[in-house]
């Protein structure tokens, strides 16, 4: 019975995991997995990835807990992408000194600048620790129970590392849908410094219009340096004291490129995938979350756009935030196409089919795993997981009113003699500089009528009955009353919550209005969340038991993966695409600039993109100088600045992107059209040689004499 599902589940091509797909823990790498990847053109040995002081995993970096990064150096020097490093260039950025588009290179340690709240952490360790927590009863607690008893064990196990070194901590995650649970140590270092970013007219060339698609000529990548203690080359606070980190490995950068059918292989920390996810499960993902967040954000950045493009100032506040809306947004509309042109849902049913038979036939996790079940508590919540959606994508950090009215209601630390509640107080600083009132006034009003638009009148927040009766449905109105009269927009005013008139403020009535709704909700949506987790967990041990003779990897979770393939384009619609793009085609978008605004560079970009002979930086195969290229290694959001090896551990790039036929990837890996988009690492120090002329970088990095 067995061998004839597994044959069924090989012709659907959901049951196995294909050669190249895979998102591998590096500590308890399969063998079979490491054979394949030799067989393909590694010639690491297996102790070189994970063990000792040389390890390939000691030379890539968890990048601010969003991205990940490589460093290059014996001094600390790392790459991650443009866009992973674009808070920290914005944050720098001014009207008078605008990084963000006239890109910065700092020619000495000194002029390296710091950044608040950045950091970047090294993986030291990684065991499963499943027996532990089962011996502790993890199977017989309710799921609050079971992230209390998780705290404390990662508090202990932080207690226990940081006997060794101060800079220490343990995180624990759950693998395999929560079947098993690995703990991981890292180390992080919290000085880490801006050192060389391009003009974000190349850094994001292209922007929305080129985002998720392929060809592509965006020269990704930002220069960040990380810090340490003089004394002890340990992790410290940010301190003009600080030296340079010597690091225990670092990649190797080659210029020796690659050719079609090369070894690839990406290290990183992808950050969450659902492929284990029921067909119940991906439906509502499609219906409750990506087209809820593709509705709210378009009509979002229509506004933000319009601001943007006519103020600078406005520009470089908004950016970022804007970046972060689109680049989900665009794929959430990507994502259920490929759901519904693939089949997804029917296909995962088709699978789930055969899993009910393995139980028939097997009688493993009867009565526990009940799929009719799991569908019917997806069906029971649905409209209320769906207006919670709306109610997060709309009312939930769209304004800086909306965000303090919220941060206010949920007990934000008070300043204020400790012993004595009177006389404590709320205080928001003045951070004017980090926002525009006419854009946050604009987006809030669209947001607020948008959501009336989109949900059932039982999920308005009672203000709604204001703007109904006191404004004519004027939500303009509403918002210019909010900011005008709330205490919440005056600057550095001092907010007593003790004193009479606090919960009469129409910044906090807003806030408690909205929190009423999401209680109301919660009931529905969270208190089945447990029940849903439990099954969707049996539902994927019943996938590891009836496939136990193959290598099974866990859904992404941002912790550190290792995938690999080869460089190589793909075939759609009958027409076979390049593996990789070069100067003259960026140049012909240039071109296009006065009808896309988002192909406009500077002048000395379209000329050092015109040169005649690029030198040691064009590919001594082709002749050409290649920009980005692709390979079928198994990526997802989080591993933007992960770094793409050859079969020798040398970084040939920095993935950053997907194509368009990849964004059902997070629910279902398509061998014939998943790929990942990576920039050539010689793009990247081309740039930094004839722009930036950062010749101590190139010679650090081992590429210039």
């Amino acid at each position: 019975m067995r061998k004839i599902i597994l044959f069924i589940a090989s012709l659907l091509g959901i049951g196995q995991v294909s050669a190249d797909e895979g998102m591998w823990t590096l500590y308890n790498l399969p063998p079979e997995v490491y054979d394949q990847m030799c067989a393909e053109g590694f010639t690491m040995p297996y102790e070189a990835l994970y063990n000792g002081e040389h390890a390939l995993k000691n030379s890539v970096v968890n990048f601010s807990g969003y991205c990940s990064g490589v460093v290059v150096s014996p001094n600390g020097l790392v790459f991650t992408n443009h866009h992973c490093g674009f808070d920290a260039i914005r944050s720098h950025s001014t009207v008078e000194h605008d990084y963000l588009k006239n890109g910065f290179f700092a020619k000495s340690y000194a002029e390296e600048l710091p950044n608040e709240d950045m950091f970047v952490a090294f993986m030291l360790d990684q065991n499963d620790i499943t027996p532990r927590l089962e011996a502790m009863g993890i199977r017989m607690l309710s799921g609050e129970e079971q992230e209390s008893l998780i705290d404390s064990l990662t508090q202990a196990m932080t207690d226990s590392v940081r006997l060794i070194n101060k800079s220490y901590k343990v995180t624990i995650e759950p693998f395999y849908e929560g079947n098993k649970y690995y703990a991981t140590t890292y180390q992080t270092f919290n000085d880490v410094r801006l050192v060389f970013t391009i003009p974000q007219s190349m850094g994001k060339f292209g922007g929305d219009t080129d985002n998720w698609m392929w060809p592509r000529q965006t020269c990704d990548f930002s220069v960040f340096r990380i810090y340490a203690d003089p004394a002890t080359n340990e992790p410290a606070d940010y301190s003009k004291d600080n030296v340079p980190y010597h690091p225990r490995h670092w990649a190797p950068v080659s210029m020796n490129g690659y050719k079609d059918g090369d070894f690839s292989m990406t290290v990183g920390y992808p950050g969450g995938t659902s492929r284990y996810k029921s067909s119940y499960g991906i439906r509502e993902m499609r219906d409750a979350e990506n087209a809820t967040r593709a509705q709210v954000r378009g009509v979002k950045q229509e506004v933000m756009r319009r601001h943007m493009r006519a103020s600078d100032a406005v520009r470089i506040k908004y950016d970022s935030k804007y970046a972060t809306s689109a680049n989900y947004w665009k794929n959430s509309i990507g994502m259920n196409k490929c759901i519904d042109s693939i089949g997804i849902i029917n296909q995962k049913w088709e699978y789930e089919q055969m899993i009910r038979a393995y139980q028939d036939s097997t009688g493993y996790l009867k009565g526990k795993l009940d799929l009719d079940k799991l569908g019917k508590m997806y069906k029971d919540r649905f409209n209320d997981y769906r207006a919670f959606y709306y109610l997060y994508e709309s009312l939930f950090e769209t304004s800086e009113f909306a965000e303090r009215a919220l941060k206010i209601c949920t007990g934000m630390q008070p300043k204020g003699p400790a012993n004595n509640e009177k006389k404590q107080y709320y205080q928001f600083e003045d951070n004017s500089d980090q926002w525009d009132e006419a854009l946050d006034k604009e987006v809030m009003a669209a947001m607020l009528e948008n959501y009336e638009a989109n949900v059932d009148s039982r999920y308005l927040p009672d203000f709604y009955n204001e703007i109904h009766n006191k404004f004519n449905y004027d939500y303009k109105a509403f918002v210019d009353y909010l900011y005008k009269e709330s205490f919440l927009m005056k600057p550095k005013k001092k907010i007593y919550f003790n004193k009479k008139g606090f919960a009469d403020d129409p910044g906090v009535k807003y806030g408690l209005d909205i929190y009423a709704v999401v209680f109301t909700m919660r009931q529905a949506v969270w208190d089945s969340q447990y029940d849903i987790s439990e099954q969707e967990r049996l539902l994927c041990a019943a996938k590891l038991k009836m496939e136990q003779d193959m290598p099974h990897y866990s859904d992404a979770n941002f912790t550190m993966r290792l995938s690999y393939g080869q460089v190589g384009g793909y075939t759609i619609n009958g027409v076979k695409s390049n593996y990789y793009t070069t100067a003259p085609s960026l140049v012909e978008k240039m071109d296009k600039s006065n009808e896309n605004i988002e192909y406009f560079a500077e002048p000395v970009m379209r000329e050092l993109m015109s040169a005649s002979d690029f030198g040691q930086y064009k590919d001594k195969t082709t002749g050409e100088m290649q920009l980005c290229f692709l390979t079928n290694n198994d990526i997802t959001g989080g591993n933007s600045g992960s770094p793409m090896f050859n079969g020798k551990g040398e970084l040939i790039g920095l993935a950053f992107d997907g194509n368009w036929d990849s964004l059902s990837s997070d629910i279902f890996f398509d061998k014939e059209l998943a790929r990942c988009i990576g920039v050539d690492v010689r793009f990247m120090v081309y740039l930094m040689d004839k722009w930036g002329h950062a010749d101590r970088l190139l010679q650090e990095i081992g590429v210039k004499n």
